[in-house]
């Protein structure tokens, strides 16, 4: 019988095309292998499309010898030639000549040694160099792995323990260097040449150079070795190494390692005869032990595959691995040689096999390349509202039932000690010990260092110290001028008793102990302590106190606990001792926990999920002195996850929470889950005859106490085995992992040695460790996509001694297509092309999605799946990065939006995220019909996405990081953990990666659209002083003393600009109308937003340097200048003083009426706003819509605050204003609260009830006493609006007397808008009075002037052709805001009409009724989706603008709406 496994039926069928490997690959020392032979005939880039050698020939149960003495096919005998294989004789002779770069030669000279003396190696290159080294090893017992000999040349050092690097030494214009060995037991060195100076490696054809050392053997120049010989020897080494599954790459390597071992036996004297005759007889013996198919009929490989077909349907089409492939096409392939050797023809077989419509099946799999695979799947065409979820935790006012806890002894101690010395505190940190504390207290004072520690330990404690003086934790003998009295030197260390106080004032019992050093070449101090025959260390590790005056963060104290659920989290950390016993404890406790944490909300869970993540993390003690069986952890774990499960089905609205908490924890689950653990470690052992060493501490371990940390261990160990037994993978997977030898001797069953296993136990181990792995990862690894797949798809026992008797059922009810869309996952899992895996993948998480909604007994399993599902879309897009180099904007769309719908999949209320990735799916569509705007419209999308990821955050920070500050604190956390609590949270989850790639598309966005590095709002030349800032909120009150460019991360639209500033840059995006906008303009401040990360980068970096800003209508330069430079400087509105021009307002008296009509606005009466909507009426175009409009003019707010019913108000008033003129900011606030407890008198009611009628608008009162009661506190919120901060300190600055400040009140019918605009009628940006420049926003106006965040939608217009607007740039605002039909009270200050002073915008207006907050889907809307509407609407709001400019005779800053596609005009005013 043939076993010669045809190409084509392997990589077409049974097996995925094989990952061909980088050529360069590093071998055990971290160093480029380099064997220095080449496979014969192969041709890399056939790879694929030939029969692989080793495939083809020795994979089978037996070998197939073909008995010419040439090899097969194309391959010829190749010649061993002398520069390949280095051996020589005992006279110095050329072992090899290369060219290395250009000119460069490299010789390499061999002396084998006579008998007892040693070997010399003599290397010459024709390069000279003062930095010319080699790096080198020597090769022992045909081990990979680099030996460093001892013996070496002078000037050699160690290399990261990995090599040797030797300096050549210089003769004229060569470098030469000679190398003894003397280790009989060296078989080959093997070396590179690196010029360091130069940073060039030397290498051989991209590899390492490999010299062999037989001393004795003679080099056989001009030998063939026939490559059937090579292809016998290649199986007999496959045959010794277990019949492993090779890698093509491997393939070759093995190929090219059996004629090595030829050409060895030849170099030894063997003839070609003599090799023939030992491999053949080797053979026959095989032979006989197999049945031989030489000379029989060979079964053709398409009945092997048909029949592999058929035992794979038997089976329920299972998701083979490619090992277990091969082995089904094997078992196929002997089922049918029997059927031959029973006498049946190979006709007969076939006619046999083939019946039926299996011929039929078998060609159209074979057809698609689908026989055991998918290659993709079509994704589902689903409605995306359909994912909407609007789950919004409310806030739970938290009781914090419990007192505040009285200071410890050990902290009133240290609040004692901390007053004494009085000095700079280095360290200060109190350490949990069980249910004691330590403290650790450095100070330093006129130039010694202190260090004080106590603790209220009852036993008597020594403490084990030393001092470091180079390396932080080094331990060196203090001198014994520190030491305090009693001290004893111990073996570089000293022993000192802490001695006991007490004291009744303060009232403390401790042992204490004080320790002064003078010499400052010290820089901290190791220790641990002893008490009771115990050391006592810090989570497994010494202590440490760093000596530096510009110490680490110290531990905060745990402050007032606010913004956390803090009775619950005090009771976490009073359970905290108890939790560290073992995780069956802490799963218990938490169990318990659940009820009180779903009473205190969202903050209570956002608790539980900082303590189980501050576990998860390592950062808490996971067993301290307490031996728990597995079974009772995973049962805990059960109790735990089935209460988080209740809590999930119940409280919707905390889903993300949950999912977050249980993602820390495994699954678990009762009965012999846990035990399985075990039992199988049993099996392991036994199988292997491995009883001793690390595997049976490992044991212990999981006997006594099983964590996370052994699915690390598990994982370790199988690297460590597939790496050929490489001790350094091993330790290399567990550091990466957070395992250190330190932890894994702090179990209480400590790990001491490392892993040592003989050869031969490969395979056995292997198999063994990999079903052990399940195991581990069934009871601790919630998120583990295989085991979470296995668990809800069913499974039982399988491996010999492995989950015996287990059987998990499938959980009912999945959607049909579900398990083999899951094959699909599993098979393309590793691929390196993730597209086909993230839509595999996401419409897995879909399709599961309803099942997550409803009531299951399994529900958590299908949460387990669903986390591990989202986190493999995460790893993927991290793999698929390398996929998007100089991809088109498409790829990158297309990624974002996959990434997008990840994360909408994972959140509780994902409406804005919904939105956002329809607005991607419509900005792709925009590109492959080659739109004109897809740029434009894709960046309002990235902005819209940003601005979601930006909200998304601040959640996390605000619920997560007091909760971490607080309970890190109780539990003694490290604080750089609780420091980067809320940042890890983030970037575990998908809004990272989605972050990512949104900064790689931007830029490409912005050239594409040519928007460029910058949006200038305000085109001012500025020279200032650079200053950095987070918000320009924070330092908008504040006065710069010099002119000063400020670089703010944050503006957000409605701050007013600091006094001395000449210039804000920010790469935040403010409305180019908002209020900061226009502040900017009207107070000649440049001001801009910058896109480019890069050039904010720069300018940040630049702070406290003097810069010249000159900006253009679109980009900015900047240039530093020196300092008298600034004297020069021509363009600054800097006042030297400080000071702006007085401005006066005239106090308005009560006309004697409450109310008036527009017929009767003057300017004694009303403000600019109201004169302004009189006089458009019957001036403007008749399609342009005039709201009505009344007033209650200037002085009524006076009038009704000197009203008998309001005189307790008033009196109050009076008194918070004179705290305001004293200083007393915060008076501002009680002063709008007081405001607004006054009561109306009967006549203005009346006066505004007649007037409102007459004008033919609705009067609130007819729907009820409580709408006019809405109605009255609507004007009332206006006049209060006189004290709103931002206005109060805008007064100031200009020096206008507040108190001369006065408010009408314009009512208006509110228009119930579909859009919202405001017109400049001259560009802002240029200053071009030939161009209207107008924006656009979806709802009322109130997200457009009111500085909601986003863009709003803008365009140009020239005047002389209104009919051809042009869009900047389309909307980014998530948010917009609509109402019912109601009344709107503007406010109408006499300020507003002050040249000079931009009173616009600083007071409020304020509807009866609130908006209605709208989460926007612009991909429905017609202004973005159908161009002609668009053009309709922009060319009518510039066509106002225009008309209303020309009825004024001068610019105008206008606002109105659009209703129906009618015009409204609400207010015009002076552009400013």
């Amino acid at each position: 019988m043939s076993n010669t496994l045809g190409h084509n039926i392997l990589h077409q069928s049974l097996l995925r095309p094989p990952v061909v490997e980088p050529q360069s690959k590093l071998n055990s020392s971290g160093i480029l292998a380099n064997t220095l032979f080449q496979a014969a005939g192969w041709n890399q880039s056939a790879a694929q499309t030939r029969k692989s050698p080793l495939l083809t020939k020795f994979c089978g149960n037996n070998l197939n010898v073909r008995k010419q003495k040439l090899g097969m096919g194309s391959r010829r005998p190749v010649k061993f030639i002398p520069r390949a294989v280095l051996t020589t004789d005992s006279a110095s002779e050329l072992a090899g000549k290369f060219n290395l770069d250009g000119n460069v030669e490299l010789q390499v000279r061999f002396s084998a040694p006579a008998p007892g003396a040693v070997a010399q190696v003599d290397i010459q290159v024709t390069y000279s160099s003062d930095s010319l080294l080699l790096h080198w090893g020597l090769i022992c017992d045909k081990k990979e792995k680099w030996v460093l000999p001892s013996r070496h040349p002078e000037g050699t050092k160690l290399y990261k323990n990995r090599a040797l690097r030797t300096p050549f030494l210089k003769s004229g214009s060569n470098s030469y260097l000679k190398i003894e060995i003397d280790d009989p037991k060296t078989q080959a060195i093997e070396f590179l040449i690196l010029d360091e100076a130069q940073n060039k490696w030397f290498k051989n054809n991209g590899e390492n150079f490999h010299v062999n050392l037989h001393m004795k053997e003679k080099l056989i120049p001009d030998v063939s070795v026939p490559e059937d010989l090579v292809q016998i020897q290649a199986y007999l080494r496959w045959e010794r190494k277990g019949k492993q599954m090779y890698t093509p790459e491997r393939e070759k390597e093995e190929f090219e390692a059996a004629r090595a071992e030829l050409l060895e036996e030849i170099a030894r004297g063997a003839s070609i005869q003599d090799l023939r005759a030992k491999l053949m007889k080797k053979n026959d013996s095989n032979d006989e032990r197999k049945p031989s198919t030489s000379g029989t009929k060979r079964i053709p490989d398409d009945l092997v595959q048909i029949q592999a077909y058929i035992r794979w349907e038997k089976a329920g089409k299972p998701n083979y691995s490619p090992d277990q492939q091969l082995r089904e096409f094997e078992e196929a392939r002997k089922e049918l040689q029997i059927e031959l050797d029973k006498g049946a023809s190979l006709d007969e077989i076939q006619k046999k096999i083939t019946k039926g419509e299996i011929q039929t099946k078998v060609a159209k799999q074979l057809h698609n390349k689908k026989y055991f695979s998918v290659e993709r799947i079509q994704r589902k065409q689903r409605d995306l509202t359909q994912l909407i979820t609007k789950y919004a935790a409310k806030p739970v006012e938290q009781q914090d039932s419990v007192k505040p806890k009285a200071l410890t002894v050990v902290e009133m101690f240290a609040k004692a000690k901390e007053e004494q010395e009085g000095g700079h505190v280095l360290k200060k940190q109190i350490y949990k010990l069980a249910d004691k504390e330590l403290l650790v207290l450095a100070t330093k004072s006129l130039g010694k260092t202190k260090v004080h520690l106590a603790t209220d330990f009852k036993e008597p404690v020594v403490l084990h110290w030393a001092l470091s003086r180079q390396i932080a934790g080094e331990w060196l003998e203090p001198p014994p001028t520190v030491l305090p009295p009693g001290s004893v030197s111990v073996n570089k260390a000293v022993e000192t008793q802490l001695t006991y106080n007490s004291s009744a004032n303060p009232p403390y019992e401790v042992q204490s102990l004080e320790i002064e050093i003078e010499d400052n070449s010290f820089m901290g101090m190791p220790f641990v302590l002893i008490s009771g025959g115990n050391w006592i260390k810090n989570k497994g590790s010494d202590f440490y106190i760093e000596f530096s005056v510009a110490p680490k963060q110290v531990q905060k104290d745990a402050g007032d606990g606010k913004g956390t659920a803090k009775a619950l989290l005090n009771k976490i950390a009073e359970m905290e001792s108890e939790a560290q016993k073992s995780f069956m404890h802490r799963f218990n406790i938490a169990a318990d926990l659940i009820d009180q944490a779903k009473n205190a909300g969202e903050l209570g869970l956002a608790g539980m999920l900082v303590w189980m993540r501050f576990m998860a993390t390592r950062q808490l003690t996971w067993n301290k002195n307490y031996n728990v069986k597995p079974r009772e952890i995973s049962k805990a774990q059960d109790r735990l996850t089935d209460s988080l499960q209740n809590v999930y089905m119940s409280h919707p609205e905390y889903r993300e929470l949950l999912r977050m908490i249980m993602s820390t924890v495994g699954r678990g689950g009762e009965g012999d889950v846990g035990q399985r653990i075990r039992d199988e470690i049993l099996v392991i052992q036994r199988n292997n005859e491995c009883k001793g060493g690390m595997m049976e501490e490992w044991h212990q371990k999981l006997h006594n106490n099983t964590s996370p940390d052994d699915v690390v261990i598990c994982q370790a160990l199988i690297d460590h085995i597939e790496n050929d037994f490489d001790v350094g993978v091993y330790w290399k997977t567990l550091k990466e992992n957070g395992i250190t030898k330190e932890r894994l001797l702090s179990y209480d069953r400590a790990i001491h040695s490392e892993p040592n296993f003989r050869r031969d136990q490969k395979g056995g181990l292997l198999r063994d460790l990999r079903n052990y792995m399940r195991t581990l990862k069934a009871v601790h690894s919630g998120a583990d996509l295989e085991s979470a797949i296995a668990n809800s798809m069913g499974y039982q026992s399988q491996g010999q001694g492995f989950m015996v008797g287990v059987q998990i059922n499938p959980i009912s009810g999945l959607p049909s297509g579900f398990p083999e869309l899951l094959r699909f996952v599993l098979e393309h899992v590793e691929d390196k092309n993730v597209e086909a895996l993230l839509g595999g993948l996401l419409d897995a998480r879909q399709e599961l999605r309803p099942l997550l909604f409803k009531p299951k007994d399994r529900l958590k399993d299908l949460l387990f799946l669903d986390i591990a599902l989202d986190s493999t879309v995460r790893t993927a897009i991290e793999r698929g990065y390398e996929e998007l180099n100089n991809a088109p904007p498409e790829k990158f769309m297309y990624f974002i939006a996959l990434v997008l719908e990840n994360l909408a999949l994972s959140s509780d209320d994902n409406e804005d995220l919904i939105y956002c990735l329809k607005g991607w799916n419509h900005a792709l569509s925009m590109y492959k019909s080659n739109n004109d705007h897809w740029a434009l419209y894709a960046k309002s999308v990235l902005d819209r996405t940003r601005l979601s990821l930006t909200n998304k955050a601040e959640w996390y920070q605000r619920v997560l990081q007091p909760s971490a500050e607080y309970l890190g604190s109780l539990l003694g956390v490290d604080q750089w953990a609780v420091n980067i609590f809320t940042e890890e949270i983030i970037r575990a989850g998908s809004a990272a990666s989605l972050s990512s790639l949104l900064n790689r598309l931007d830029p490409v966005l912005r050239k594409t659209a040519n928007l460029g590095s910058w949006q200038v709002i305000s085109p001012v030349e500025a020279v200032g002083y650079v200053v950095v800032v987070d918000e320009l909120l924070a330092v908008q009150n504040k006065t710069f003393g010099q002119p000063t460019i400020l670089v703010a991360k944050s503006v957000k639209g409605e701050e007013e600009i600091p006094d001395g500033t000449v210039a804000v840059l920010t790469p935040d995006m403010p409305d180019v109308l908002s209020h900061v906008s226009v502040r900017a303009r009207n107070g000649k401040v440049c001001f801009a937003t910058c896109f480019d990360p890069s050039i904010l980068a720069d300018l940040q970096a630049r702070e406290g340097k003097l810069l010249c800003l000159k900006p253009t209508s679109a980009d900015i330069v900047y240039s530093e200048l020196k300092e008298g430079e600034l004297v020069d400087a021509s363009s600054t509105n800097f006042k030297e003083d400080g000071s702006s021009p007085s401005l006066t307002l005239v106090r308005k008296e009560f006309s004697g009426r409450y109310a008036i009509s527009s017929e009767e606005f003057t300017s004694d009466m009303v403000g600019a706003k109201s004169r302004n909507i009189s006089y458009l009426k019957g001036k403007v175009p008749s399609w342009l819509g005039i709201p009505t409009s009344v007033a209650l003019p200037f002085g009524v707010f006076e009038k009704v605050l000197s009203d008998n019913a309001n005189q307790a108000v008033a009196e109050k008033l009076k008194v918070l204003k004179k705290k305001l003129g004293e200083g007393e900011f915060s008076a501002l606030w009680e002063i709008r609260r007081t405001v607004l407890q006054m009561a109306a008198p009967n006549q203005l009611v009346q006066e505004l009830k007649t007037k409102m009628q007459s004008s033919g608008m609705p009067w609130p009162g007819d729907e009820g006493e409580r709408r006019w009661d809405q109605a009255w506190m609507a004007i009332k919120k206006v006049w209060a609006s006189k004290w709103n901060e931002r206005a109060y300190f805008s007064t100031r600055k200009v020096k206008l007397d507040h108190d001369y400040l006065c408010m009408a009140v314009l009512v208006q019918e509110i228009i119930n808008a579909d859009y919202a605009f405001v017109i400049h009628t001259t560009n802002p940006s240029s200053g071009d009075s030939s161009e209207i420049y107008a924006e656009v926003v979806k709802g009322l106006g109130e997200t457009l002037v009111g500085a909601y965040p986003g863009r709003a939608l803008s365009f140009i217009c020239k005047k002389n052709d209104l009919n051809s607007p042009r869009v900047l740039g389309y909307p980014s605002k998530p948010i917009g805001l609509f109402i019912r039909r109601s009344i709107i009270f503007r406010s109408d200050s006499n300020g507003e009409d002050l040249e000079g002073y931009a009173g616009a915008g600083l007071y409020d207006s304020v509807p009866m009724d609130e908006e209605d907050k709208v989460v926007l889907d612009y991909s429905s809307d017609p202004l973005m989706v159908d161009g002609n509407f668009r053009h309709s609407i922009l060319s009518s709001i510039a066509q106002a603008g225009s008309a209303i400019e020309k009825l004024y005779g001068s610019p105008q800053d206008i606002e109105g709406v659009i209703r129906d596609g009618k015009v409204y005009v609400v207010q015009t005013r002076p552009q400013m």
